[in-house]
């Protein structure tokens, strides 16, 4: 650590709720990937709506052909990946529906996928639906909210990076 380090202020990001529902720990999602935070760390959500916003403002990094996941990345270089559900590959994009394409610059709100909540119930082992930083290396720490949230409204993840 250098003698001027101490003046380095550490940047935060906050990221809001891009799935209105109840926060669940990924402890509880039944998805060892997702469970043993082998794709990142984060928490999940159990929708109570079928609408995926953009947690901030960003370029969508990743976004799957069947529509049931997407990734963002920040100007900061943070990446985000939303995971609608769980084993929702397996149908094949049915129910799901996009608003954005690959390398869409997105800002905070802005609709980036819809889906059938009904029929994910109906297909999928879980509606929980992991939100992950993916880019854990440019992490010190992070503080997920608890209970119920509302998309776009509240602060899902506040995110300290490292200097």
């Amino acid at each position: 650590m250098g003698l001027f380090d101490v003046f380095k202020k550490k940047k935060s990001l906050e990221f809001r709720a891009p799935i209105s529902g109840a926060v669940v720990p990924l402890d509880q999602v039944p998805d060892p990937v997702f469970a043993g935070r082998m794709v990142g760390d984060g928490v999940a959500i159990d929708p109570t709506e079928g609408v995926v916003y953009a947690p901030c403002d960003g370029v969508v990094a990743a976004l799957f052909s069947t529509f049931h996941a997407v990734g963002l990345r920040t100007d900061e270089g943070v990446e985000l990946l939303i995971h609608v559900g769980i084993d929702t590959v397996a149908m094949k994009g049915e129910g799901f529906s996009s608003a954005v394409k690959m390398g869409d610059r997105v800002v905070q709100g802005q609709e980036l996928l819809r889906f059938d909540l009904d029929l994910v119930r109906a297909q999928a082992p879980s509606t929980f639906s992991p939100v992950v930083l993916t880019s854990m290396p440019m992490v010190e720490r992070f503080q997920a909210a608890e209970g119920p949230v509302t998309a776009g409204k509240d602060v899902l993840l506040s995110v300290t990076l490292k200097a």
